[in-house]
């Protein structure tokens, strides 16, 4: 399922002439990303499961000829061959693959509450999908010798406790796979890098949570390291565009943490002395 849509507002210049695919483009940090890359002159593959979101992403943002959705399960080979096959097809080039697609999993943080086909689930989508579209990718990039490989892990790879084992397991494979592959493809031209975002007020951590945005954005902001500060999808969308811009020409094996110095501090001792006993208030 594929197409081009119509177009709104204009367009700066920072990617022009880039073609990029974002998977799971149709919300959350995907959505943002493939809008402000559209946004900076970028031509977009939408490659989602989430049909009607993405289809109404795509027609909200791009022309015909410069934004396309793909429907694309990101743990079949089929399809994300298939993505990158659509943007050869339609613009001769791949400049930018982001892997972007993921899920969070059951909410349970013991390991004796591991469910094994949760995790599998994780796994699938979290890992594999990332290295399927690293594969695909590298397979039209290493001829071109250039190119940019992204992929979204975590907060959860610099600072344990956050999140369930299944998934601080898939995001320390994705910040692995982006070692591995930042030495093989370097040797092509080829830069790969991740992001790890602390918590946002998406949609995904929305739903886990069973929050209203606007409560989790009043938790989110209370616990943050950084004051006056919102925590956005924009945030991370603006390092997306960085790595993925010429601009990083020579960051390549990077992961880039986005949490406002959230990993640089445990505050627990504090908060005990100011809770508990009354010091330091």
């Amino acid at each position: 399922m594929e197409g081009g849509c119509s177009s709104k507002g204009p367009s700066s210049k920072r990617l022009e002439g880039k073609v990029a695919i974002i998977t799971g483009g149709a919300s959350g940090i995907g959505e943002t990303t493939a809008r402000l890359f559209a946004r900076n002159g970028a031509k977009i593959i939408i490659a989602d499961v989430q049909d009607d979101l993405g289809w109404a992403v795509c027609k909200d943002i791009g022309t015909d000829e410069n934004v396309t959705y793909v429907h694309c399960d990101v743990t079949s080979d089929t399809d994300v061959k298939n993505v990158v096959d659509t943007a050869m097809l339609k613009y001769g080039k791949l400049d930018i693959m982001y892997n972007n697609a993921g899920i969070p999993g059951k909410l349970d943080f013991t390991i004796q509450g591991v469910d094994y086909e949760d995790l599998k689930k994780v796994f699938d989508v979290n890992v594999y999908g990332a290295f399927l579209g690293a594969k695909h990718a590298a397979s039209v990039m290493i001829p071109a010798k250039k190119g940019v490989i992204l992929f979204t892990s975590s907060l959860a790879t610099v600072l344990a406790g956050t999140s369930p084992h299944s998934y601080t397991a898939s995001k320390y494979a994705v910040v692995g796979l982006t070692k591995n592959l930042c030495v093989e493809l370097g040797q092509h031209g080829i830069r790969v890098n991740c992001i790890s975002p602390g918590a946002l007020p998406t949609p995904l951590l929305s739903n886990a949570f069973g929050m209203e945005k606007s409560t989790l954005e009043e938790l989110l902001c209370e616990a943050a390291n950084l004051k006056g500060v919102v925590p956005t999808a924009e945030d991370v969308a603006e390092a997306a565009m960085f790595l993925g811009s010429d601009d990083s020409k020579y960051v390549s094996g990077v992961n880039l943490v986005v949490d406002g110095g959230y990993s640089s501090t445990n505050q627990n001792f504090t908060l005990l002395l100011k809770n508990k006993f009354n010091v330091l208030n």
